[in-house]
């Protein structure tokens, strides 16, 4: 089965979640996927990834639209809308290219954090969507307010990323202006989702991998708080578990269901 026929059948799965109009605007986008597919300008994971968050957002009465350009060159996974407010999603999947055997987690530090950085200034909210099997390789300083994000040193980072992604350059402002309000935890064998605000994703999947991995060498040295060595990184990060939300994420109120979705969290569902 080529991916063509994948999209139709996960679209014909995810059509009893919605509601006639939705469901006619999820078999539009899933005939805009296949376009892509078949000029091969898209993968089969990803795609369907991007259908299950798609037909969430859909079921919670925004429009969606799918690879579009929101600046030059630049073009998202997902775009949607609702009450005058843009939501724009990337869609992570873990891959490395086998050119970056040899630094995977440093590839996908950079390209995580790069697409934060350059996504979220076109977008209201931001959100990023994940397979459970891969923990989003972003630093804790992402997580935190923009002020406390200038106790960082910052000019590491952005050697890390321009060593990556230098055309064009990210600047520390980007950095310091970046946000991350949602991630969308994409469990593609159900076609569900777990909608998590930012800090309840870095309090469940990022804080004790982080001090876990300072202990054992990452990040190296030079990617830690300002002046400080890369084994203070899970010193940096204690205070965050204090915030009462992070990147002016709504606060959480607990798990619901929502059309067979299950949400963690009140989001931006009301």
């Amino acid at each position: 089965m080529g991916l063509a026929e994948d999209i139709d059948l996960v679209v014909e799965r995810l059509e009893s979640k919605l509601d006639p109009d939705s469901a006619a605007s999820l078999r539009w986008l899933g005939s805009k996927l296949k376009n892509l597919a078949l000029r091969r300008a898209i993968s089969s994971n990803h795609t369907v990834m991007e259908l299950v968050v798609a037909a969430y957002l859909l079921s919670k009465g925004y429009s969606v639209d799918a690879e579009r350009e929101v600046a030059p060159g630049l073009v998202c996974d997902l775009y949607a809308t609702k009450d005058d407010k843009t939501l724009v999603v990337e869609v992570e999947t873990g891959f490395v290219p086998p050119e970056n055997s040899k630094d995977p987690i440093a590839y996908r530090f950079a390209r995580e954090l790069s697409k934060v950085a350059r996504y979220s200034k076109h977008a209201d909210i931001f959100a990023m969507a994940v397979p459970p099997f891969h923990i989003l390789q972003l630093p804790p300083l992402i997580f935190l307010p923009s002020a406390e994000r200038r106790l960082w040193n910052l000019e590491a980072f952005k050697r890390i990323l321009d060593a990556y992604y230098a055309r064009p350059p990210l600047e520390l402002d980007d950095l310091l202006s970046a946000k991350l309000h949602y991630v969308y935890v994409v469990l593609v064998d159900t076609l569900e989702l777990i909608e998590l605000t930012a800090r309840e994703y870095f309090l469940t999947f990022v804080e004790r991998p982080s001090i876990l991995m300072a202990r054992n060498g990452w990040p190296p040295s030079w990617v830690g708080a300002e002046g400080e060595a890369s084994a203070t990184w899970s010193v940096a990060t204690a205070p965050i578990t204090a915030q009462t939300g992070f990147a002016s994420s709504p606060a959480s109120s607990g798990g619901a269901e929502f059309n067979g979705y299950r949400r963690a969290g009140s989001g931006h569902n009301s």
